[in-house]
């Protein structure tokens, strides 16, 4: 349920809303254990997921770092890797 929900810090290309919101999405979802919410819940749930993106946003903009920004290939790269080394059957 989390898989959207990584480290969104001090990449090159910078963090884009997209993928904030798609963290925010997963974060919410797995608070709430709503996947999809009720029409009842719908307000709320969307809400939340839009409190938590401007906090993350925030936060993620706010960030500072000597440490020279990360590949985002050589990231995904890597983490492929382990992913296969940890499924593999």
């Amino acid at each position: 349920m989390c898989r959207n929900i990584r480290m969104l810090f001090n990449f090159d290309p910078p963090v884009t809303d997209d993928e904030i919101r798609a963290a925010s999405l997963q974060f919410v979802r797995k608070i709430s254990g709503f996947n999809k919410p009720s029409k009842a819940n719908e307000q709320a749930f969307n809400e939340a997921v839009e409190g938590v993106m401007r906090v993350s946003a925030t936060l993620l903009h706010s960030l500072e770092t000597t440490a020279e920004p990360k590949n985002r290939e050589e990231e995904a790269a890597k983490a492929r890797a382990r992913n296969a080394l940890r499924f593999q059957s």
